[in-house]
Order: C-alpha cells, then structure tokens, then sequence
C-alpha cells in the first residue's frame, strides 16, 4: 500500500448509496479508498465482499482501519461519509478529527436535518476543517449512473470537491452536470429536505390518479399503464410517472399482477415531516406536502380504518360513463396540484433563503433537479426559465408561464375533485391543492372572522381595512373588559 499512488477521494459506508457512489466515482477515473466501520455480529467483512465482489479490478482500494484509510487519501483530504443520519454522523466525525489534517473535507452525503449540518460546519471549521452538507438525490441507480447533488456548507471546499461531485452527477439534457453549490452552513441538506417533501407530494398525487382511473374509470392495470406512459411523453414527463407505468404493468411468476397484492399501509423515514415542520416554523403553507406526510401515516393504521369502514359502510362507487373526459380531468388535477406542490417548496426555500442569507439560487435548484433526482420532470426546465427572468416572480405560479397553464387547467381540475368526493373517493392530495389555490388567488378570506375570536377571548387585536396595515386595534366586545391588549406577533 505504501508504493500506491494516494486516492483522490475517501468514502465512508458501504451500504446501497454508498457503495454504487464509490463504484461511479472509480467509473469517472478517480483513485476511491473505501472504508466501513466494523460491528461484531452485524457488519462484519462488508468491505472485504465489496472488494471482492462489485470493486474487483476497479480503482478502489479497502480499508478496515480508519487510520489507514485516513492515511491512504491525498490532501487536502475528501472524504465522504455515507452513513445514517443523526448521531452515527457525529460520532463518525469525532473520530476522524483526530486522524485529519488541517483543510481537510468533510462530505456528509446523507439525508441529516440541516440545523445538524448548521452546527457541523460551525465544528469542522472552528478545528480547522471544512464540512459539507450535501443531499443526494436519484436511489441506487442515481447512485451509480449519475445523482442529483446539493453541496452546501464550507465555501472553501467547493473548488476542491467541484470536479467530484460534478463527475459523478446526472447530466440535464443539455449536458449541465445536475451539480452546483447550493449555499453556506446547512443548505444543501435543507434544499434537499424541500426536495424529499415533493416527492412525497408527486407519490401521493400519482397515487390519487391511479386510485381514480381504477375506480370512477374502472381501468385495468394495462389501461392505467398505457395512460401513465402517455402522460410520460408531454408535460407531465417525469421519472415517478415513468416507473408509476412500469410498476403497473409487473407481473408475479403466477401471471398477477403485483401492484394488486401490495399492502396499502406506506411507510416513511422522517424528511418529508422535516419539511413541515421547518415551514410551519417559517410561517410558510406547505399543504399538500403535509397531506401527503398525514396520509402515509393514515395508510399506516391498516387495522382502524378497516373497522372504521364497517362502521361507516359506503355505497359501491358509480363508474364514469365518458372516460375520455374523465381522464382529461384526471390529468389536469395531477398536473396543477403538481405545480401547486413544487410552488409551495420553492416558496418555503426562498423565505428561508432570506430569512438565513442563504441567497439561494432558484433557478440553479430547478436545473439541478432536472436529472438523477426523484421528482426531476420536464417543467423544472420552465421553473428554471421563470427564476432567471428580469423580474423574479412573488409567487412560482404567478410567473406568465404557470398563470397560462393554471387557467387551463382550473375547469378540470375542480370537476375531478368534486366528483370524487361526491362519490366518496379520498382525493385528499389533489382537494388540498385546489383548496390552496382558491385561498392563494381570493382577495377576501375568512380570516377576518379569526382575528375577530382571537382579540374577543385574548385581546390579540386587528387590523382594519379601513386603515393603514400595520395599525392595531382592540375592541371591548362585551363591555365588561378593559383597553388592556396582548401584544402582536406572528409564530
């Protein structure tokens, strides 16, 4: 080993994400040095079957000490750390400080909460390190043939680890690599937690679609197939759409079809509940997202809701004569609450671009998230196209482009959900985003009313719309109380 030429990159973890990277990095002519911690009883000789195994003849050398593997990697050092978020990550990083040399680069390519990564950055360089915080986007195929990467944190090491993570990134259509520097502290993992909240929000719209044509259209798998790839060619184009098609043509050994054998209780690992719950802190609406999250979680209680049903017994649902309209109708609820959904995210990630002095780049995330990536589609392309123009649009949907498609897309849109819920098919995804839409384009809302309870029972104030916003009133309602008023703020 001493002989050997030092490794351009290090990569620590050597599960699914972490190995199919080191093998795409050795693929795009890098020197990888690999290295994954041992457990005694359960993960033991995982570097030696990977070296054996998928690395054999590749430019990738194994490493079961972390001495030695630290040693192995040309400085300033990169190294990546392919663990589980939380706390498996700082006690991976405790250990390697120790081993590292100043401007040494830490990379954290999973999927940690961004206030962690905050903080980290803040760690590695107050000891003369520099950390990165990057999401990674695309599964295992992304993985190994080319991810979406959100790099954000220590500036400095952006010129170093650029070439890397460049070569190893998906490449949009006209070759851009889906690779840039997203911003300080922890905003590649948060642009990438934005990120995770609308694929939640596209797999609960795609669902609701499929939910619809088989039981308003009363479809076949192939029928519902044939339409998804249909969609795949036009606006709608988009990775989830395309394997949606696939899923529901794959069949069992016993000619069934799979799709129709799946337990409906769906599970989740926690960011798309991170993106909730940073734009509630934010003050932000991400609705459709948050009924995506609660309806995993609904899914999730199998056993309720089969008693809920014998209690509350529905009558069988009424199959549409006109599926030509139908389906029309289908694909313009999916498509706008599909805009409406990237609309809110964009939303929540320019407030806390202001409000962190990110100063995030809009246009640059939607081109990221062209290729490799989950929820890449077709109209990150107008997305992008919107950001980069003269003025920056308030709101994504009120950029020409969107307002045009919006309007018509309305009709269709509205027809769907009502007849779905009048047939007593859950469409919650799709009503959640018309509901949003309604309240986002309504001058007047019932808000009024609110302000009005709140300064009765607590003395919140309001504003008048005779007045000058800004100015803050009480009234005594009952006449018994006093001109004693709470203070005004906003959580």
């Amino acid at each position: 080993m001493e002989n050997q030429k030092k490794s351009d990159i290090g990569l620590i973890g050597l599960a699914v994400m972490g190995e199919n990277l080191a093998l795409n990095m050795a693929n795009n002519g890098w020197q990888v040095s690999v290295y994954n911690r041992t457990v005694p009883g359960i993960e033991e000789g995982v570097v030696e079957r990977f070296m054996d195994g998928r690395a054999k003849g590749k430019s990738i050398e194994g490493y079961t000490d972390m001495a030695s593997f630290v040693q192995s990697i040309a400085q300033p050092r990169k190294i990546m750390m392919m663990v589980r978020a939380g706390k498996a990550v700082d006690e991976l990083m405790e250990q390697l400080f120790p081993l590292l040399s100043p401007g040494d680069i830490m990379i954290d390519g999973g999927n940690s909460n961004y206030e962690d990564t905050n903080r980290r950055v803040a760690l590695a360089e107050e000891k003369g390190f520099l950390f990165v915080g990057s999401g990674v986007s695309g599964g295992e195929e992304g993985a190994l043939n080319g991810a979406s990467i959100m790099p954000g944190g220590s500036k400095e090491a952006w010129e170093s680890v650029q070439p890397v993570l460049q070569s190893i990134s998906a490449k949009a259509e006209d070759g851009s690599p889906c690779c840039q520097w997203v911003g300080p502290q922890g905003a590649g993992h948060f642009v990438k937690m934005i990120h995770n909240g609308i694929e939640y929000g596209d797999m609960q719209l795609i669902s609701e679609a499929y939910w619809v044509m088989k039981h308003l259209g009363g479809m076949t798998n192939e029928e519902m197939a044939d339409v998804f790839e249909g969609w795949n060619k036009g606006r709608l184009n988009s990775y989830l759409i395309e394997i949606t098609a696939q899923i529901l043509r794959h069949r069992e050994a016993d000619g069934s079809y799979l799709i129709d054998h799946i337990l409906d209780a769906a599970g989740q690992k926690g960011t798309g509940k991170w993106s909730v719950i940073n734009a509630m802190e934010l003050g932000m609406p991400l609705g459709l997202i948050a009924t995506a999250v609660f309806e995993r979680s609904l899914s999730a209680q199998k056993d309720m809701r089969g008693l809920a049903s014998t209690a509350f017994p529905q009558s069988d649902v009424k199959q549409v004569a006109d599926r030509e309209t139908l389906l029309s109708n289908v694909y313009a609820a999916l498509y706008a609450s599909k805009l409406v959904s990237y609309a809110q995210g964009f939303s929540v990630l320019q407030t806390a671009s202001d409000k962190f002095d990110w100063n995030l780049d809009m246009a640059s995330i939607a081109r990221m998230w062209r290729g490799g990536c989950i929820i890449r589609s077709a109209f990150l392309n107008d997305i992008a196209k919107a950001y980069e123009g003269s003025e920056k649009p308030k709101h994504l949907l009120l950029a020409p482009y969107f307002t045009a498609e919006m309007n018509e897309l309305l009709n269709g849109w509205k027809q769907l959900v009502a007849l779905a819920l009048t047939e007593g098919l859950p469409v919650p995804a799709f009503s959640s985003a018309l509901n949003y839409f309604y309240s986002l384009t309504s001058t007047d809302l019932s808000a009024n009313m609110i302000q009005a309870q709140r300064d009765y029972f607590g003395a919140h104030t309001f504003e008048r719309k005779d007045k000058e916003r800004g100015e803050f009133f009480h009234e005594n309602w009952t006449g018994r109380g006093g001109n004693t008023k709470s203070g005004t703020y906003n959580v």
